[in-house]
């Protein structure tokens, strides 16, 4: 930054500091527009997240809800839309990004001036005057702040996380408070656990996370030579491991990225936080302003992002291509969290909802272009942290043996599994124990056998633990009822919940998390079918890593596993996009050297004919659990059966090994 943009960014937050001082003092507007103002000033001069705590929450403006009765409709809702955008000001001052706290602290101004001159003429505040100041703040900043977010995920430059983790002394978990993100007793809880473990452990768990990442382009025959640089998205918490996996990496060739969750609300979304994150302050809070977009999304909002992502692409291109990809470290074990539906939240109307998806789809084609899917891999692995209870050490190490399991001996256990399954041209799944389960997934049809397969034998590489064997089903024909009594997706819980497929596609769905059963509709549409009227089988799944289901029946923590393990503890269904998306025309191979065909399906087929084809940008796991799956069978064309589970055991030869773990669903324990 130059000296004189540096001196003008400083004297603007010298005035704006110096004017929101005066606020808290102030009574010049109504008591209680006065008493929002009064307080977001408070903020500003002590910027905390203690107010958003579940504690606080309900009695302050982060809540819609609160801000809808003391503000009323309408202008409750954005100005508790500009409470929660306000909270970015403590991450940018723990940065030092004088220019992103400046603006914020200029549209607080802003908005206190408007009131101010509406008060002076004797007016009530006008709803629609608000939105536009909040609007034009976002287009006013949107290409900064795309840009900067897409220059975030691939360019190393930017270090200031990377310094935390390789300079601090991670032995003290104060090191933590520097990141400026909601840092919780847990948070410091696994770090001094981490702390407390021999160097070459902690060497080891940061290896099972790189070898998976690397191991993931030698599966899939790409050249990782041709990269430079790896994304590190993590939980903050895990430095010490994080520290292990950036030397890892170096040796690799690669250097690493560190990329922050996403601030702004135009980069946001609103299911995950995808970067580096402190822990969630309130659950609530994120879930109420989730749909936020809903202030500014319009046609000129999707142009104009579309503009500037391609802008930025093509100006960070060269860092774009040499980018390997994500290596993902994920945590489990935080309480289930069954969301309070509220009236007062923002809502996307059906045209954004149709916006959002269109802007997804074009962004993911823009993104493809300039960092190829067949170029690139990812890996995933996933850690307990002490909120999942007392247990907490011995979880811990019962998943790191969960993530190593023997490679050798899982491949030839669900090779046997793939060989039966393809005896047939579908699979019946049902369910028992209460659970309504009956759907049939059509399969795609080998021309060569000996050369062709179609379930791709998951071992330990970029989704880690291993343990599945999957498929992309043929559409036409994939039907039924799925059922599940209770799970947990992106964090959300969903009780009895039924989807119904036709020829492939969802046709109906429910679930009986709410008396009214529209609430129940919209749940879903909302968080499981992301705002598409339909979605495809992606893929289905039969996990067999029987010793990850053992230890959360054994700890009763299947509310808390994060979806990696959870989709490995049964047979699964995910609704979507394939697990081959963009990727289709690469071809892959089993261990046994067989190519893998089931790449596509008769939708993603459609890319290649319609240039109108838009993937849906979603793929959600639902898994059914041992003690509720009845049985699998693969069926020919002549309606002869291949049994390879029954009453939730394995029952095909070669694979018994994996019903010692189920002995606690059977009673035999």
């Amino acid at each position: 930054m130059s000296d004189s943009r540096l001196s003008d960014l400083s004297l603007r937050y010298s005035l704006a500091m110096g004017r929101i001082k005066e606020i808290p003092d102030e009574k010049i507007l109504k008591e209680n527009f006065q008493d929002y103002f009064r307080r977001g000033a408070l903020f500003f001069l002590k910027p905390s997240y203690r107010n958003t705590l579940p504690d606080r929450y309900p009695e302050s403006y982060y809540d819609p809800a609160y801000a809808v009765r003391v503000l009323g409709d309408g202008i409750g809702q954005l100005l508790s839309f500009a409470a929660y955008e306000s909270l970015n000001v403590i991450p940018f001052r723990a940065e030092e990004r004088l220019f992103d706290e400046v603006i914020f602290l200029e549209l607080f101004l802003e908005l206190y001036s408007y009131f101010l001159a509406e008060e002076e003429e004797k007016r009530i505040p006008d709803t629609e005057a608000v939105r536009n100041i909040i609007k034009s703040f976002v287009f006013d900043y949107m290409e900064y702040a795309v840009t900067e977010r897409v220059r975030a995920q691939i360019d190393p430059a930017p270090d200031f996380a990377k310094r935390i983790i390789m300079e601090r002394d991670l032995s003290d978990p104060s090191y933590l408070d520097a990141f400026g993100e909601y840092i919780d007793d847990d948070t410091r809880e696994i770090s001094q656990y981490l702390s407390s473990l021999p160097e070459d452990r902690i060497k080891a768990l940061a290896d099972t996370f790189t070898e998976g990442f690397r191991r993931g382009f030698e599966v899939t025959n790409k050249d990782l030579s041709k990269k430079k640089t790896v994304c590190i998205r993590y939980s903050l918490g895990f430095e010490r491991v994080v520290r292990e996996a950036v030397k890892s990496f170096e040796k690799m060739g690669l250097k690493t990225v560190f990329m922050r969750r996403a601030l702004y609300a135009a980069n946001r979304n609103s299911s995950v936080r995808v970067g580096y994150s402190g822990a969630v302050a309130n659950k609530q809070m994120e879930f109420d302003h989730r749909n936020d977009k809903a202030v500014f999304v319009d046609r000129a909002f999707l142009e104009r992002k579309l503009e500037i992502i391609e802008k930025a692409y093509e100006k960070y291109k060269e860092e774009a291509g040499v980018f390997a990809g994500p290596a993902v470290l994920e945590t489990f074990g935080e309480e289930p969290f069954s969301p309070v539906i509220k009236k007062e939240v923002l809502r996307e109307t059906g045209a954004q909802q149709n916006i959002m998806l269109k802007l997804s789809a074009e962004m993911g084609k823009i993104v493809n272009r300039y960092m190829p899917g067949e170029e690139r891999s990812f890996t995933i692995i996933s850690f307990p942290v002490p909120k999942i209870g007392p247990d907490f050490r011995a979880i811990f190490d019962e998943t790191v043996r969960v993530n190593t399991l023997e490679y050798d001996k899982y491949r030839d256990i669900q090779e046997k599994l793939i060989l039966a399954l393809e005896k047939g041209r579908s699979v019946r799944v049902r369910g028992r124990n209460g659970n309504r389960t009956d759907i049939t997934v059509s399969l795609h049809p080998l021309k060569d056998p000996e050369k062709e397969t179609v379930f791709e034998n998951c071992v330990s590489d970029v989704n880690i633990p291993l343990g599945e064997v999957f498929t992309s089903p043929s559409l036409p024909g994939t039907e039924g009822v799925l059922h599940v009594s209770e799970v947990y997706l992106f964090g959300l819980r969903y009780e009895n919940l039924e989807i119904r497929v036709k020829d492939g596609f969802i046709t109906d769905y429910t679930c009986t998390n709410f008396a009214d059963g529209h609430q129940n509709r919209e749940y879903i549409k909302e968080n499981i079918l992301h705002n598409h009227e339909t979605l495809p089988v992606g893929e289905f799944a039969i996990g067999t890593n029987t010793t990850a289901y053992a230890m959360a029946k054994k700890y009763g923590i299947f509310s808390k596993l994060e979806i990696l393990i959870a989709e490995k503890t049964g047979p699964h269904f995910a609704f979507g996009d394939t697990c081959y998306s963009r990727a289709e025309d690469v071809p892959v191979f089993n261990p046994d050297g067989r190519e893998i065909i089931s790449r596509d399906n008769e939708c993603t087929e459609k890319r290649k004919t319609d240039e109108s084809f838009r993937y849906f940008e979603c793929h959600t796991d639902v898994t059914i659990p041992y003690d509720e799956l009845g049985s699998i069978v693969s069926v020919d064309e002549k309606g002869n059966e291949y049994p390879i589970i029954e009453d939730g055991l394995f029952v095909l030869e070669g694979t018994e090994e994996l019903n010692a773990p189920l002995s606690f669903s059977h009673g035999t324990c």
